[in-house]
C-alpha cells in the first residue's frame, strides 16, 4: 500500500509529458500557413477588398453629418467605449442591407447593450448621399433594436468624398464605383475599436457570431465590460487574423485541464499520506 503515492506521481508525470508534447504538435499543424488559391476578378474588384490595420488609428478629427443632419467629428463617439465601424451606403440594392441585419441579429443577441456597453457608428461611401437617407435607417434599425440606448448609441454618417475616403483607407477599406450601373463595389465586414480609436478586431463577411462580437468588444475595451464567463473564454480562444473569427485554443484548454489535473492529484496524494501518518484504515476494495 505504501507503493500508491509513488505510483500517483509516475502516472502525474507521464500525463504531464504527453501535455508538453502537445503544443508543439499544435505548433507543427499551424506552420502549413494558409492555402493560397487562384482565381480571376473582374476588373472593378482587382481594387476592392479589406485590409486589416490592427493597431492603427483613425483620423478622429474627421468631420461628417449625422443622422439629424449636424455637422460631427468621430471624436464624439469615442472616448469612453468601443465602437463597431461600418462602411456601407444606404441605397445598396442588397450587399449593405445583409452587413447592417447580420449587425442587427448578433447585437440583439449580445448581453452588451448598444449606448450603454458599446457604440455603432455607420458610415456612408457614397458622398451623394444625405442626412435624410441616413434618418430613415437610424429610425429603422433603433426601432429594430427594440432597446432604449439605441437611438443615442447607433449613428448613421454621411460625408463628402474626402473625409469618407480618408476614413476607408485608415481602416483599410477598399471600394470603387461603377459608373456604368452607378453603384459602388465594396467589401462586407465590421471593425471593433477601442475608445481610444484604434483598431481591435475586423469581421467578415454578413453574420458575426454573436460570441465573436463579444469577445471582440470586450477585448477592445481592455475587458472593462463583460462578465467573468467573458474573461475564462477569453483565454480559452484566440483570435484568428486570417479568418477574422476567434477559435478555441487547445493549448491552453490543455493547460487548464492539467492544472485541474495536478489539483486533484495533489489532493488524492495528501490524503494517502494523511492517512499513511496517523494510522487510519482503508477501505478495502
Amino acid at each position: 500500500m505504501k507503493s500508491r503515492p509513488a505510483c500517483l506521481w509516475i502516472l502525474a508525470l507521464t500525463f504531464l509529458a504527453g501535455l508538453l508534447a502537445a503544443p508543439a504538435a499544435e505548433a507543427q499543424l499551424n506552420d502549413s500557413g494558409p492555402v493560397q488559391t487562384a482565381g480571376v476578378r473582374p476588373e472593378l474588384l482587382r481594387d476592392v477588398g479589406l485590409d486589416q490595420k490592427l493597431g492603427g488609428s483613425i483620423p478622429l478629427d474627421l468631420t461628417f453629418r449625422d443622422e439629424h443632419g449636424h455637422p460631427v467629428a468621430l471624436r464624439q463617439f469615442f472616448g469612453q467605449r468601443p465602437v463597431i465601424l461600418t462602411l456601407v451606403y444606404y441605397q445598396c440594392p442588397m450587399l449593405c442591407t445583409e452587413v447592417l441585419n447580420g449587425l442587427l441579429s448578433s447585437a440583439k443577441s449580445l448581453p452588451l447593450e448598444i449606448g450603454k456597453d458599446f457604440r455603432i457608428v455607420t458610415l456612408s461611401i457614397d458622398p451623394g448621399e444625405r442626412p435624410v437617407l441616413a434618418e430613415v435607417k437610424h429610425e429603422l434599425y433603433s426601432g429594430l433594436y427594440g432597446r432604449p440606448g439605441a437611438p443615442q448609441g447607433w449613428h448613421f454618417l454621411t460625408g463628402d468624398e474626402a473625409n469618407i475616403k480618408a476614413l476607408a483607407q485608415a481602416v483599410g477599406f477598399r471600394y470603387a464605383y461603377d459608373s456604368s450601373t452607378g453603384q459602388f463595389a465594396h467589401p462586407s465586414g465590421i471593425m471593433v475599436l477601442t475608445p481610444a480609436g484604434k483598431l481591435a478586431r475586423y469581421f467578415y463577411g454578413v453574420a458575426y457570431p454573436s460570441r465573436d462580437l463579444r469577445l471582440g468588444l470586450v477585448e477592445a475595451s481592455q475587458e472593462k465590460i463583460g462578465s467573468p464567463i467573458d474573461q475564462i473564454l477569453l483565454y480559452c480562444y484566440h483570435y484568428d487574423t486570417a479568418t477574422g473569427k476567434y477559435g478555441l485554443l487547445i493549448s491552453r484548454v490543455i493547460q487548464a485541464a492539467a492544472a485541474l489535473t495536478m489539483l486533484s492529484l495533489g489532493l488524492v496524494i495528501a490524503i494517502l499520506f494523511r492517512r499513511e501518518n496517523y494510522g487510519l484504515p482503508r477501505r478495502s476494495v
